[in-house]
């Protein structure tokens, strides 16, 4: 089986940064692009970040140049480091993998289970 786990969330006054990681594990052969999305209450799942292979990034409008996405491809881990967050970054933040297994079967997308990120003075 395959997992993908959340670390990181938690409360965080307005201006402050966070760091959420995610590990990917089980029977992967490749891994494609990684990504977060977040989804705030009554609003609808949206993407944050994105990172391929190669390590080229896109961001959300609202997050550019305060969130950053890297991953480490030797660990099967994605990051998202935030920062000058504010109340509107409120969510639960999804961890998002394309992966192909050893089995053969083709690629698919994962989701992990989700972290809650609060910003609140």
């Amino acid at each position: 089986q395959v997992q993908l786990v959340e670390s990181g969330g938690g409360l965080v006054q307005p201006g402050g940064s966070l760091r959420l990681s995610c590990a990917a594990s089980g029977s992967i052969f490749s891994i494609g692009a990684m990504a977060w999305y977040r989804q705030a209450p009554d609003k609808e799942r949206e993407l944050v970040a994105t990172v391929i292979s190669d390590g080229s990034t896109n961001y959300a409008d609202s997050v550019k140049g305060r969130f950053t996405i890297s991953r480490d491809n030797a660990k099967n881990m994605v990051y998202l480091q935030m920062n000058s967050l504010k109340p509107e970054d409120t969510a639960v933040y999804y961890c998002n993998a394309v992966l192909k297994l050893t089995d053969g079967r083709p690629w698919y997308n994962y989701w992990g289970q989700g972290t809650q990120v609060t910003v609140s003075s």
